[in-house]
């Protein structure tokens, strides 16, 4: 049986998760990934300058465990700056050190480690280029549901093939706040370029936006089909501004 990984603990996560090339519109760039634990790795080793054994006893792994990490962080981030790619932090295997001291026997249960299989691991690459309409149904004659935070969910069409998915966007009905940036991860995360709805906010556009998918609006009175028929012919502008003023439940 393989070994199982001990739980990395992070003291922070990141306030800025994503960096671009200057100049260059994020969707024609390919992604690398650093994990929360590969990030934490980092502000130890480099900007804290604690030595190996230091930051692995801060981050409860071995010292060899601690290298490999490091080692892994600084290629994504190399490999980021030499090639041109978006380097996006998130995801990883790691735990929360939200009292200051680590509490060992807490890696024990499975609520304390965040395991983020659905995201890209360190290093994977994606091309985001997909299609997303905010849909009521999965049924692509079904109409297009007019928020985009709180969309029941969203056809996801890749425009080589047309083969088409629906994702359902539970996670975020029943947020208070912040369901416009849930689901603009989401989006992330299936490789989404251009977004077809109703209506947008302001913090759910500019999270769009800082990662180059553009966003074609105010199609809530058609179909889901006749939505991807009129950007296919070109009848949809790609908007420069959000529709929905902040406040609003979009």
């Amino acid at each position: 049986m393989p070994r199982p990984k001990k739980c990395r603990m992070v003291d922070t996560v990141p306030g800025v998760r994503l960096f671009k090339p200057q100049g260059i519109p994020a969707r024609q760039l390919e992604e690398i990934y650093l994990p929360f634990e590969g990030y934490e790795s980092l502000r130890l080793a480099d900007l804290e300058g604690l030595r190996h054994d230091e930051a692995a006893e801060r981050m409860k792994i071995s010292r060899q465990t601690f290298g490999r990490i490091l080692s892994e962080a600084r290629k994504a981030v190399t490999e980021a700056i030499v090639k041109g790619l978006v380097l996006r932090i998130e995801g990883g295997e790691y735990r929360m050190n939200d009292s200051g001291v680590a509490h060992p026997a807490a890696c024990n249960f499975p609520e304390a480690s965040v395991r983020d299989s659905d995201r890209k691991r360190q290093g994977d690459k994606k091309e985001m280029h997909k299609i997303a309409v905010s849909s009521e149904s999965p049924d692509l004659d079904g109409p297009v549901d007019p928020r985009f935070g709180r969309a029941a969910g969203f056809v996801i069409v890749d425009p080589d093939t047309m083969a088409n998915e629906y994702v359902e966007n539970s996670a975020s009905q029943g947020m208070a706040q912040g369901a416009g940036i849930q689901t603009a991860e989401l989006m992330t995360r299936h490789g989404v370029g251009v977004v077809l709805t109703g209506y947008v906010g302001p913090k759910a556009f500019q999270a769009l936006s800082a990662v180059g998918i553009k966003i074609g609006q105010n199609l809530e009175d058609l179909s889901v089909r006749q939505a991807l028929e009129k950007y296919k012919n070109g009848q949809v502008s790609m908007a420069e501004t959000p529709n929905r003023g902040g406040g609003g439940r979009r």
